[in-house]
């Protein structure tokens, strides 16, 4: 690689592996405060890998040189097996063409027809809720999350068994994604016992349900006006229209990305919330009182403080808690030269948590992402939905809905949590360990 930068040997890693294996953060902050922002671990058999905190590099790859780089196999191999070759899946001309087609169906303008959808689903899901009861309220989250995605796409109201079909697969087959990656030396274990078989069978039957509802609405003459019909009337620059292959791989990657991301970040949120009182009061105080009389969308307008609890969330505990590089062609970054193959694991939860970029870090601080903040103060290293052109493209979408739901839970109860200390799992994305709140009637 021709650099003089810090390295983690195998021997280190290997000696680690069981930890590693539950969580690989703490291994990883132990790196970064010893070695710096940057380090490269030997992973054995000639390979490594560069980790980076620093949030010009990540700038570097992700944005201002992004067409020297492509996402990893995990990220597109690996996953694509399991959900299709979508917009987080494809590379190069595939993405850049699909990106161009889907990318208005996500306009601001499109979105507020779906307003109301989400607002009735996150009415209806609420009501699971059991005042003065502990519960995990992570399950309910996912739930909340995929319902939204669901009706969103499909917005008729007879898919209640068909919903939890697919949410069950989508949860399964990432389980199962999950286990390969942490443990590649179980591969041949999981293709010869029928795991990997098995798994593809749900994942085709996910595809068969997709494909009826596809077929079903060509056929009626109704318009929804849902993300289904709008990603059916989006057209290629060659005037046609996308297959049902390609329709399905995209719908699987919005259950996928959508429904995840945002019910870890729901839950953090509220786990924050529990812990500082004060902070909940501010947000009853924003969001109680006039909702009749305001439309969801005037409403999302005016919770800013709800938005900068979710914003300050997301920085603490972003759900894509990291993201991967390999360079297609040779580059150089500052001193650092970069050779053709050399893959680049950039960590947005050190970043966000870097003392060299925010004020005690580690605290719950919404005051950070107030208006009268200058953005420029934090936009350059705050990367909640990625950044440059592969930035999440549901951004939008799911500010709205969280806004919504946060909005809607601390207008109706006053919340509580047993949890001393907010403890991660990182899989795919970071989730909470363990989410035990009380809801208590206001």
């Amino acid at each position: 690689m021709g650099n003089d930068i810090p390295k983690v040997s195998f021997f280190n890693v290997l000696n680690n592996a069981n930890r590693i294996l539950k969580n690989p953060l703490p291994f990883h902050h132990e790196n970064f405060e010893k070695h710096g922002d940057v380090f490269e671990v030997k992973l054995g058999f000639g390979k490594s890998v560069i980790f980076t905190r620093d949030a010009g590099f990540a700038k570097h790859m992700l944005q201002k040189q992004h067409r020297k780089y492509s996402k990893s196999s995990l990220q597109t191999k690996d996953l694509a097996k399991y959900i299709g070759e979508g917009l987080l899946t494809a590379e190069g001309e595939k993405w850049l063409k699909q990106r161009r087609l889907i990318q208005p169906a996500f306009h601001k303008k499109k979105l507020e027809t779906l307003i109301d959808t989400i607002t009735e689903v996150i009415r209806e899901e609420l009501l699971k809720i059991k005042p003065n009861k502990e519960l995990d309220v992570f399950p309910l989250m996912s739930d909340l999350a995929f319902k939204v995605v669901a009706k969103s796409l499909f917005s008729y109201t007879d898919e209640g068994e068909t919903i939890s079909r697919l949410q069950h697969i989508t949860e399964a087959a990432q389980q199962f994604l999950i286990k390969e990656i942490r443990q590649p030396y179980k591969r041949w274990w999981f293709y010869l016992t029928g795991k990997v078989k098995d798994t593809l069978t749900l994942t085709r039957e996910s595809r068969d349900i997709l494909n009826t509802i596809i077929e079903e609405r060509r056929a009626s003459k109704v318009e929804y006006n849902d993300l289904l019909d709008m990603l059916l009337a989006s057209r290629y620059e060659d005037g046609t229209a996308m297959g049902n292959e390609q329709l399905i791989d995209e719908i699987l990657i919005l259950f996928t990305a959508g429904h995840e991301t945002t019910s870890n970040a729901l839950t953090f949120t509220l786990l924050l919330l529990a812990k500082h009182p004060e902070i909940q009061e501010k947000i009853y105080k924003e969001v109680s009182g006039d909702e009749e009389n305001k439309s969801p969308i005037e409403q999302i307008a005016k919770y800013q403080y709800t938005k900068q609890c979710i914003e300050e969330a997301m920085r603490l505990y972003p759900p894509a808690y990291f993201s991967d590089r390999v360079a297609i062609e040779d580059d150089s970054y500052n001193h650092l030269f970069l050779k053709k193959g050399t893959t680049v694991l950039i960590s947005f939860f050190e970043i966000h948590r870097h003392m060299n970029f925010w004020e005690n870090p580690e605290s719950f601080n919404p005051e950070r992402f107030s208006p009268e903040v200058d953005k420029k103060e934090y936009s350059d290293q705050y990367f909640p939905f990625g950044l440059g052109p592969r930035m999440c493209i549901g951004n939008n979408f799911a500010m709205y809905e969280m806004i919504l739901a946060i909005s809607s839970m601390i207008r109706k109860y006053k919340i509580q949590t047993s949890l001393d200390s907010i403890e991660v799992k990182p899989l795919i994305t970071l989730k909470p360990m363990e989410a035990p709140l009380t809801f208590t009637s206001r």
